[in-house]
């Protein structure tokens, strides 16, 4: 079967510190990555199901002088690499500092817009899972369905304008297969 370059496909963008591994406030040391149990479980069913998965990052600790650009490389490293497989099919990461006039950094949807074009996605059978409001916001300014996990700061985040709340990661992933049919 040949795949057309016009096909677009379904994605979640997942935010990653606080939904997929523990925030730990800038972190720029590898050792200090910890997915949390059950995502990898939860990507594959996504996987099987035929979203493309792309992890959409603020990292300003780089734009601070926190870390460097090699140390976020290095951390990614080992989140890839607790996360097991070949689950996450991009990574985009913004290091503009909040006071930026960016289009790139969440809420701004521009990660989202750049993964759009270079991975021919389907923004109107998408969903962004986060778990800040500024995860759901970016999610909204782009036009796809989302979901706010009461992990990290989402259990502070109140009635951000989410789509959906949810525990966790799999409860996410329960309500995008739920929902997507």
């Amino acid at each position: 079967m040949t795949v057309s370059s016009s096909e677009t496909h379904p994605a979640v963008f997942l935010d990653r510190d606080g939904t997929l591994m523990r925030d730990v406030d800038y972190c720029g040391d590898p050792g200090l990555v910890e997915v949390f149990a059950g995502a990898a479980s939860a990507l594959r069913q996504l996987k099987s199901s035929g979203y493309k998965l792309i992890v959409i990052t603020n990292q300003s600790g780089i734009g601070r002088g926190y870390f460097t650009e090699d140390e976020y490389r290095a951390v990614e490293q080992e989140f890839l690499r607790q996360l097991g497989g070949d689950l996450i099919d991009a990574t985009f990461y913004c290091a503009d500092l909040p006071d930026a006039n960016s289009s790139r950094r969440k809420p701004a949807p521009g990660m989202i817009l750049e993964a759009e074009r270079a991975h021919h996605l389907d923004l109107a059978r998408s969903y962004f899972i986060g778990d800040k409001t500024s995860d759901i916001e970016c999610g909204r300014n782009a036009g796809v369905r989302t979901i706010l996990v009461q992990t990290g700061y989402g259990a502070l985040a109140g009635d951000c304008g989410a789509d959906w709340t949810a525990r966790d990661l799999t409860e996410a992933v329960a309500i995008i297969l739920r929902t997507s049919r």
